[in-house]
Formats: C-alpha cells, sequence, structure tokens
C-alpha cells in the first residue's frame, strides 16, 4: 500500500461488522484492517466511484453552504434611495 490515504472495503466480521461500507484511511490504519480481517483494499473501480461519489457530495455542500449564506433585502419602494415617496 505505497499511497498515504487507502479506500477500503469493510468485510462482515463475527462481532457485527457490517460489510462492503467504503472509507478512505491513512496506510497504517488500512493495513491494521487488513491484518485483522475486518475489511479490503477496494478495487481501482470502487475506489474510482468512492472519489466520484465523494466530490458530488463536496460540490452539493459547498452549494447548500454558498445558497444559505444568501443574504435578501427588503426595502419598500417608498424608501428607495432617489425615489420619490413618503419619507418616515
Amino acid at each position: 500500500m505505497p499511497a498515504h490515504q487507502v479506500v477500503m472495503v469493510s468485510l462482515a466480521t463475527p462481532d457485527g461488522g457490517k460489510p462492503n461500507t467504503i472509507t478512505e484511511v491513512p496506510t497504517p490504519i488500512a493495513a491494521r484492517m487488513v491484518i485483522e480481517g475486518s475489511a479490503r483494499q477496494a478495487t481501482d473501480e470502487e475506489a474510482a466511484r468512492f472519489h466520484e461519489e465523494q466530490a458530488l457530495a463536496k460540490n452539493a455542500y459547498e452549494e447548500a453552504a454558498a445558497a444559505s449564506k444568501l443574504q435578501v433585502v427588503v426595502v419598500p419602494a417608498g424608501r428607495m434611495p432617489g425615489r420619490p415617496g413618503k419619507e418616515q
């Protein structure tokens, strides 16, 4: 495992480990997971799909965060600068 981060796929374990959960972990943790039999390294296709899903989720989060920062100010027509109307 030459990379700093490794995409792993969990395996079913006797202590209740759920199979097929995909995550990315540091290499030392990935090695420990393989030795313990709790996960295997993802195939290239699984890793590519995982990274694509992560990128889509990140984009959706950033769009939602930007939308939540959008501020709208409602100015009554009579109070708009340069427009005739009642001043209060």
